[in-house]
């Protein structure tokens, strides 16, 4: 009889597991509310497996068994996790769990399927665990992954590719398997470019030269879009993220390669752009927002307005950015009250994908006009598209955060119904977006939609 020890600060779920672990399992199962005081009972009893809840409080379930694999313990590990999103399953790897399995409303089928890898996993324990036992467990987290992944083994040959993948590219997973030398690449580019995947250990410059812009680089993963030939003869826009994985033993095995078309959502943004503009690129260049204090007699002359006047013009009517921007920080230097000149030479910064530096200008503009929809606006729209393109729950909630501020002053706002909508959808709470996209539908089908915002043609 296996003995197993069950870790979860849910009571209901440690009940229900052990239960069935114990009926049908033929296991003797023990069970702790937290991971703290699971590492006590460690130090003086061992068990056959262990099962531990990824998201605890204190310390989740990756830290507990970063912990456990510091220690020397190889006792096999099994992430149990509601979180569905793929750095769950890139961490749960990396760090020397198993398997991990995702939580759902049908809880049957996933102990039957935890008792599978209890067993799997106490028969090719952590050391000495072959090459063929890890592609196993990756191929597992590939279809662990909500969205579009493929994974390729050290030679670069594909072994994982999940339904995802097939829509998105349409190949499907027999035509693809066991293919190398860039096939996967085929149809993306209609060629056997280098994607992502084949250069996370290249350095920013080489993956630059691919034409990617680079979101972000994370020790070895890296996170970035570039441009792609779309089937209506235009163009798309592919948003990748890459990571290498090692097994416990800290051996390389593979990479996986998530991708997503962000082209309906942040398409016409980056398309508008000749070539990308990385985020690391643009560090260096950072136009630093003016403290000056202000000059009375320059508000009283109007040079200040006749500076911002001139930034809009820039802005809107040539797409001059950066002109543009010089001339909206000539402006608050003489006034920096000027709560719309920060607005607006945000939408420049992010037009030309300076995102954080946008976020910071259009962060004043809200503290000085906190009520204004259109700032607003502007701010959820710019922590929206940080959100999607650095992949991240957190930013893409403040974003959510920002949008209800907004509609709690003008609930007939469509698109901001909407783009909550699209954040939700990004978080994988489909539920919430239905309902944020019906309520946009509504206001725009009952010509209700009313937003109020500057009209620009007017004012320029």
């Amino acid at each position: 009889m296996l003995s197993v020890l069950i870790i979860d600060d849910e009571e209901e779920v440690l009940s229900v597991t052990k239960l069935f672990l114990e009926r049908f399992g033929d296991m003797k199962i023990s069970t702790t509310r937290s991971a703290k005081e699971s590492l006590g009972l460690l130090n003086n009893q061992t068990f056959d497996a262990i099962i531990v809840d990824y998201d605890m409080p204190e310390i989740n379930g990756i830290e507990f068994l970063k912990i456990l694999r510091s220690k020397g313990d190889t006792t096999p590990v099994i992430i149990f996790t509601g979180v569905g999103r793929e750095y769950a399953a890139i961490e749960a790897l990396n760090n020397g769990a198993n398997f991990f399995l995702k939580k759902g409303e049908d809880i049957q089928p996933q102990l039957r399927e935890m008792v599978h890898m209890i067993r799997r996993a106490v028969e090719g324990k952590m050391v000495g665990k072959g090459l063929g036992t890890s592609q196993k467990i990756l191929t597992d987290a590939v279809h662990f992954f909500r969205e579009p992944a493929f994974a390729i083994d050290r030679d670069g040959q594909v072994i994982a590719w999940n339904e995802g993948m097939a829509n998105l590219s349409g190949v499907g997973v027999a035509d693809i398997i066991g293919k190398k030398d860039h096939e996967y690449a085929l149809p993306f580019f209609g060629n056997k470019d280098p994607m992502l995947v084949d250069m996370v250990f290249e350095e920013l410059p080489v993956i630059r030269r691919h034409n990617y812009s680079v979101i972000a680089k994370d020790g070895g993963t890296v996170t970035a879009w570039t441009k792609a030939p779309a089937s209506n003869g235009g163009e798309r826009i592919l948003w990748m993220k890459a990571t290498p994985i090692s097994d416990g033993r800290g051996i390389f095995i593979g990479i996986i390669g998530a991708i997503r078309d962000i082209t309906n959502t942040l398409g016409p943004e980056l398309l508008s752009r000749q070539t990308p503009i990385t985020a690391d690129a643009t560090t260096a260049e950072k136009t630093e927002p003016p403290a000056g204090q202000g000059n009375m007699f320059g508000r009283i002359l109007g040079r200040a307005k006749a500076h911002y006047m001139e930034g809009l013009r820039l802005y809107y009517r040539e797409g001059r950015y950066e002109d543009a921007i010089a001339a909206f920080d000539r402006a608050l230097e003489i006034d920096p009250s000027h709560a719309f000149a920060w607005n607006d030479r945000s939408l420049c910064l992010k037009a030309l994908e300076r995102n954080e530096e946008a976020l910071a200008s259009v962060t004043k503009a809200v503290e000085l006009a906190p009520n204004e929809e259109e700032i607003l606006y502007t701010c959820a729209e710019t922590l929206k598209k940080i959100g999607i393109l650095r992949d991240d729950d957190t930013i893409l909630s403040a974003a959510v955060d920002t949008y209800n501020r907004l509609l709690e002053k003008n609930p007939a706002n469509a698109d901001a119904w909407n783009n909550m909508g699209v954040c939700a959808q990004e978080m994988g709470r489909e539920d919430l977006s239905r309902q944020y996209f019906e309520r946009a539908k509504d206001l725009k089908r009952y010509n209700k939609d009313r937003s109020r915002m500057r009209n620009l043609d007017a004012i320029v």
